[in-house]
């Protein structure tokens, strides 16, 4: 089969980059055909495509004719849709696969995906196909204002950023894709969820419920695979890792520490570190923070903790950093919401708290030392099997194989 994989980074950014790049590859190991449409940028992989990739544009950097580039790219780029439509006729795939595509490459792309009549399957990595800001969280909360079809709350509230303009932008974004040209819904045959969750919130934004296919994220095999290289837990620590930003909820959890005698290792890096630190420090807690770290110094990180802690205030999806945790055997505790309850069962593979709430969490934190450590490493070895690379390959290819049938 030959398979057109598109996600706006051509490199492990975060975790959808990262699901993105290992399915490219766990499908040509399988024996597939497989060609990328991306964003060039300076940290992309190798790739023999990257001729046809889009220019680069960024929101966070002072490149030359960077902020002209951006209300095209972010609503209809003829540059991307030109550049897919030669790569289209050049590898004529049987089927597309976008992930993250917004606002960096443009959904202008499933229009020429259209003119050729490849049918197209868009993954929700996140809530950006019903939320403008994509995360359903505003003033540090969890919200659904915008439904139905309301986007005019994301002006209103300054989702994005807390800036007017940008908020505007992404505003008009949403009712000239969903309301006016209702481009994902013409265009996509088939959306993959990979939670409950995140069917269910599509559902209550009004999307069809019989264009919506649960199937799970997977952990990634490389991580696992290297697992035994590494020595047995000779610390007592408790760890996160990831993005620091308002919506983990990491404020919670140095809370929540400064309650207990444990030690905190935080791994990763963001907005929030600063105030972060502040924190740590007025609380006394006992935190070290380690900064963004590659896989082959995270590894041994997670191998080692007593447990992962996942503080999320927002509805997380379905987090690698979980699959991740549990696929290396570790204990996970987990806000209860979004996606993670589906994963993690109270008392028998981890831990759930209340989001938001440090006395709940550190509640849970003195809790660990008291689980049954057998029948632990069992539920947790069973929850794995669930998250496996060649489920997730079985299921897409299937999901791949019902929308090309002649």
């Amino acid at each position: 089969m030959k398979i057109l994989q598109v996600n706006k980074f051509y490199y492990p950014r975060g975790g959808a980059d990262k699901y993105f790049l290992e399915l490219t590859h766990a499908l040509e190991k399988a024996g597939h055909e497989v060609a990328v449409f991306s964003m060039a940028h300076p940290k992309n992989l190798p790739t023999p495509w990257s001729s046809y990739f889009v220019s680069r544009v960024s929101f966070n950097s002072h490149i030359p004719g960077n902020k002209l580039k951006i209300p095209g790219r972010v609503l209809y780029s003829v540059e991307a849709k030109n550049k897919f439509r030669r790569l289209l006729r050049d590898f004529q795939p049987d089927i597309i696969h976008i992930h993250n595509i917004y606002h960096h490459i443009s959904p202008s792309i499933l229009d020429a995906a259209r003119e050729k009549n490849i049918p197209v399957v868009m993954h929700l990595h996140d809530y950006k196909l019903i939320c403008p800001n994509h995360t359903l969280f505003t003033k540090g909360a969890y919200c659904e204002q915008c439904r139905p079809n309301k986007y005019r709350q994301c002006l209103k509230n300054r989702c994005v950023k807390d800036s007017l303009f940008g908020s505007a932008l992404i505003a008009l974004e949403m009712y000239l894709h969903h309301s006016i040209m209702k481009i994902y819904e013409k265009n996509i045959a088939l959306f993959i969820a990979p939670s409950r969750f995140m069917k269910e919130a599509a559902i209550r934004f009004g999307q069809n419920k019989e264009k919506i296919k649960i199937i799970y994220n997977s952990y990634s095999s490389e991580l696992k695979d290297k697992a035994s290289a590494y020595p047995a837990p000779q610390e007592d620590y408790l760890l996160y890792f990831g993005r620091l930003s308002q919506e983990k909820g990491i404020d919670t959890l140095i809370r929540a520490v400064a309650l207990t005698d444990k030690k905190l290792k935080i791994a990763g890096s963001g907005s929030e570190e600063d105030n972060l630190k502040r924190l740590a420090a007025e609380l006394k807690a006992s935190v070290e923070f380690l900064g963004f770290k590659e896989n082959i110094d995270l590894k041994p990180l997670i191998i080692g903790a007593k447990a992962v802690i996942i503080p999320s205030v927002w509805a997380e999806n379905m987090p690698l950093n979980l699959l991740e945790a549990l696929s290396l055997g570790k204990i996970v505790l987990a806000s209860r919401i979004g996606g993670l309850p589906e994963v993690i069962q109270e008392g028998i593979n981890g831990l759930l708290f209340e989001p938001g709430n440090p006395d709940d969490l550190a509640k849970k934190i003195k809790e660990i030392d008291r689980l049954d450590g057998r029948a632990l490493e069992e539920a947790i070895g069973n929850t794995v099997t669930l998250f496996t690379p060649e489920k997730n390959i079985a299921a897409v290819l299937a999901v791949y194989e019902k929308l090309t049938e002649k």
